[in-house]
């Protein structure tokens, strides 16, 4: 039986560069967007004009956008792309099925399809059965580009779902992060196989991630890896409480991120998204009220579907909420207060999980 702490060792054991990082305080936030302008998952400038072919049928601008990220390296904005296009192609697949069959070696179309056949398996009472007929668009999607991680993610987030042994995911992992060692969608998946594999043991997932975010660049989104773990923890009804200093770090370093990034962009606007979702349950009303500034008219579907079914009628009822409570003075608690994670069962455990305890 492998323990917790071999694999995360696995996870970091890449050579590692650690960093500080700060940010400055922002500005009170003003000037919030009318709700009859905000947009649920908008595509960039981009994104837009190639969902707007393939809507006519036209794969011809998807293939170019995709064909530029695989050019310049955009890694991160290649596998965001990819899952909308994916999404899309469910719906509307006559685009893509055109582009398979004209082009079938084509990089981004290979992807695509296997974004879109994973997708299709995910959603299936027969999950891991769809999944392993799944392996072969993989496989095929990753040959065609020996550099691109965005295979590799769609590979760790498959085997996640195929309920993969712990070796076999570690050889997709080590094999990720030779090819980009900092792109977050990889070190999302990661995570999430993590939180999955150690159920509950959330205090093991925020040390994989802030080793993760140590590591990462100034500018990366793996900056924010450790918000993405403590939302998980405090989304979750199981394993033992996590310091709320450690859960105040995470959104910490995710703010100073976002302070970095653009403001009123599409892009980083599932980060912005996230960290007010987590600023929320901690009651930091004022630091949120920041981020949905930042944020501007871009609402994203996750982390809000997350409690509603319209995660947009969820994300304007909180702005709304968090706008109401800092016009009216009402102060945040300080932060030695507990993380308000209301009905979280107590773990009599105690202790940290090992792989194979269920």
């Amino acid at each position: 039986m492998v323990g917790t702490m071999a694999l995360l060792h696995a996870f970091t054991r890449a050579s590692r560069v650690r960093g500080k990082t700060t940010g400055a305080a922002s500005p009170d936030p003003v000037g919030l967007p009318a709700d009859d302008e905000v947009l649920l998952d908008a595509p960039d400038d981009l994104l837009g004009p190639a969902l707007v072919g393939a809507a006519g049928g036209d794969h011809t601008p998807v293939a170019e956008l995709l064909a530029v990220t695989r050019r310049t390296g955009a890694w991160e904005h290649r596998d965001r792309y990819v899952r909308r296009l994916a999404v899309f192609a469910r719906s509307r697949p006559e685009w893509l099925d055109t582009w398979r069959a004209r082009d079938p070696c084509d990089p981004g179309g290979l992807l695509v399809d296997a974004q879109r056949a994973v997708d299709r398996a995910w959603d299936s009472p027969a999950r891991v059965e769809l999944l392993r007929e799944v392996s072969p668009l993989i496989t095929a999607a990753a040959r065609a580009d020996n550099h691109d991680p965005v295979p590799w993610r769609l590979a760790l987030d498959h085997a996640r779902g195929a309920r993969a042994g712990h070796t076999y995911f570690e050889e997709l992992w080590e094999a990720a992060v030779r090819r980009a060692p900092h792109h977050h969608g990889c070190h999302v998946a990661a995570l999430l196989y993590l939180a999955s594999s150690w159920h509950g043991s959330h205090r093991e997932c925020l040390t994989f991630a802030d080793l993760a975010a140590q590591d990462a660049p100034e500018n990366s989104l793996t900056q924010s890896l450790p918000l993405r773990a403590a939302f998980g923890y405090l989304t979750d009804r199981c394993g033992p409480e996590v310091p709320r200093e450690r859960l105040e770090a995470a959104a910490d370093r995710a703010a100073a991120l976002s302070a970095r990034l653009p403001a009123g962009r599409p892009w980083p606007a599932e980060l912005r998204n996230l960290l007010a979702y987590v600023l929320v349950r901690l009651e930091r009303r004022r630091d949120a009220l920041e981020q949905l500034r930042l944020t501007g008219p871009y609402a994203t579907s996750f982390p809000w579907d997350r409690d509603a079914d319209d995660p947009l009628g969820r994300f304007l009822e909180v702005r709304r909420s968090v706008r109401a409570a800092v016009a009216s003075g009402c102060p945040d608690p300080g932060s030695g207060s507990p993380a308000p994670a209301s009905g979280r069962p107590r773990s009599e455990q105690g202790g940290r999980f090992r792989f194979g305890d269920r």
